[in-house]
């Protein structure tokens, strides 16, 4: 196309005359190379060959081809557009017909008939025998012959805009797609695609005394993910190295280097060292445990926000939903009420489609301990994968009342709680010292235009680099050390022996929280193994999170936590109360 910019002007606006041109070249050279190669079977010379357009860094990728799916009109029909979105339903693979062959009753002429897709795939014979001969036929009399039907494969499915890019008050809108041959079930819902096809219209269903529409509908030509793009998964080797070298300067103090990664989150939101590295923990994640039954320990941690209006909870959430390779933001208001249910839907005629719906309060227990959809509904029986990592935020009814449970201070049920591995509550107390750093630093952020940011954490920690730096880390796989075994377990027991009200925490799920967050830790830390440190870290978090009642007892206020100058050496003060506590060492006399 860069060749020849005029007939890349002509696949644009006339792509169904030239589009077939382009396949048949291709088939004709396919059956030269069978015939050079001596494979004569009849099945490979039928099989189609179809020719992909990627119109991406060619003349056919100028605004007037690719327009988001809410700014397709008229004037696109019939042309080659590329559109952007997300999946948001997949049906099922079908079968469908595109040529059959018809004879003549009158002179035996033989002509192949494709149905029309847009007209629900209906066969339209002709008015009249299309022979030509110099007397021609003129006969309407015609017989289909047996053994010539040719299908393909055929899958519907709908792309939405992305929500992210649209404005403030918009409606996203979605386009429904016709996937074939080699394209049916390349992309699945939740991917973000960029699709190339012709734009057509279909007639919707015949429906008695309803007037039928011209639907738009995208036939797509070539698909392509773009999830990989996002995420950056495919990490060059020099970022690697960049890594391994970050780490190696921080050897000796390796909690420093932490923190310094920590503050390339929400880097405009001064302090909540707890919070921010909550945040990390949460979006690494722990590794998934299959036993020799077969069951599955979920290696994703949930997280839940709970604070008064103003501690930056939403834009954690919204920060948190960058760093993601694939993240889905909403509010209450933008969905009906808690919890997962599913609900059967027609699919061309036939009840194949599962639609999720939130409405029942049960089922979301499911869905984020079990990361599985049971369905029993309309004949049909299955489970969904529900693989992912929960980050909520959500204020408290009225004021939070310390006296209270967080079940009343939030009206969450119990059960609902107990799924999230941390919850941290954000109080916005009364505290003259922390008024006045947060003041400094917000004023010093808007007003000094000369601050020199070349030694700064977000000029070092960008987004990109950031999320580079996740999706590698989850590749590492960590083993618990023997020490660090032997604090998660004696944590454990105290937390049994305790006897206090949150007994609903106090279980084996509790536990493997505790070796999720460890896990989350080391590879924070760039380790395949769990050291005593990442044990104790993880045991910081859970006493941060209200789930459990302390038994440490040395963590304060998770709004009112900073970054302190030496972390390294605050931490041996830390691991030594810790190990008292635990019992694992003796007090000096």
């Amino acid at each position: 196309m860069d060749i020849d910019p005029k007939f890349a002007g002509k696949l644009y606006s006339c792509p169904g005359e030239y589009l077939p041109f382009l396949d048949k070249a291709a088939k004709r050279v396919k059956d030269a190379m069978l015939e050079e190669l001596g494979d004569l079977k009849d099945a490979v010379r039928k099989k189609p060959v179809r020719v992909r357009i990627d119109v991406s860094g060619s003349p056919l990728e100028f605004p007037e081809a690719s327009p988001s799916i809410g700014k397709v009109r008229v004037k696109h029909m019939r042309k080659l557009i590329t559109l952007k979105g997300t999946v948001i339903r997949s049906g099922g693979v079908k079968m469908i017909e595109y040529e059959r062959d018809y004879m003549c009753r009158k002179c035996q002429h033989r002509f192949p008939v494709c149905p029309e897709l847009e007209a629900g795939n209906r066969i339209k014979l002709p008015a009249l025998c299309p022979s030509k001969s110099s007397r021609g036929c003129g006969s309407a009399s015609f017989q289909v012959i047996e053994g010539t039907t040719m299908c393909r494969d055929y899958q519907e499915i709908k792309i939405q805009e992305n929500v992210q890019l649209l404005g403030v008050g918009s409606i996203p809108r979605s386009m429904p797609v016709i996937l074939m041959d080699d394209l049916v079930d390349s992309i699945k819902p939740g991917d973000d695609v960029i699709i190339t096809g012709i734009l057509s219209a279909k007639w919707s269903p015949d429906i008695k005394d309803v007037r039928s529409n011209l639907d738009p509908i995208l036939l797509a030509n070539y698909v392509r993910r773009t999830n990989e793009l996002k995420s950056d998964l495919d990490i060059p080797p020099e970022t690697e190295e960049e890594f391994k070298h970050f780490w190696e300067e921080y050897r000796l103090t390796p909690l420093k280097g932490r923190n310094f990664i920590l503050e390339g989150i929400c880097p405009q939101i001064f302090g909540l060292f707890t919070v921010k590295l909550a945040v990390a923990l949460t979006l690494i994640g722990g590794v998934q445990h299959v036993d020799a039954s077969g069951t599955k320990v979920r290696g994703e941690p949930h997280m839940l926000l709970v604070g008064d209006p103003g501690t930056g909870k939403s834009q954690f959430l919204k920060f948190a939903a960058k760093l993601s390779n694939r993240s889905v933001i909403t509010t209450g208001l933008g969905s009906t009420s808690a919890g997962l249910t599913v609900t059967a839907v027609k699919d061309g005629g036939c009840c194949s489609n599962v639609s999720m719906r939130e409405h029942d309060r049960t089922t979301i227990h499911e869905a984020m301990e079990q990361q599985t959809i049971s369905i029993a509904k309309a004949g049909l029986v299955t489970t969904l994968s529900t693989r992912t990592t929960v980050f909520g935020a959500t204020n408290p009814k009225g004021k939070y009342d310390p006296d209270e449970s967080l079940s009343v201070n939030t009206t969450l049920s119990g059960p609902l709680l107990s799924r999230f591995d941390i919850v941290l509550v954000l109080l916005d107390t009364q505290n003259d010292d922390w008024d006045k750093i947060v003041s400094s630093h917000i004023l010093k952020e808007s007003f000094d235009e000369k601050k020199d940011k070349t030694n700064a954490s977000d000029a070092n920690w960008t987004l990109p680099k950031l999320r580079r730096y996740i999706n590698y880390v989850k590749w590492f796989k960590p083993v618990l050390t023997k020490e660090a075994e032997r604090v998660i377990s004696s944590y454990y027991q105290r937390q049994r022996k305790s006897g206090t009200h949150n007994a609903a925490r106090t279980t084996v799920r509790m536990l493997e929280s505790l070796i999720r967050l460890a896990q989350a830790h080391a590879r924070l830390m760039f380790r395949n193994e769990v050291k005593q440190l990442d044990a104790i870290a993880a045991i910081l978090c859970i006493e941060s999170s209200t789930t459990t009642s302390p038994i440490v007892d040395i963590v304060g206020n998770a709004l009112h936590s900073i970054f302190t100058d030496n972390p390294d050496e605050e931490y041996k003060t830390q691991e030594e109360e810790i190990l008292k506590k635990l019992g694992l060492i003796e007090d000096s006399p």
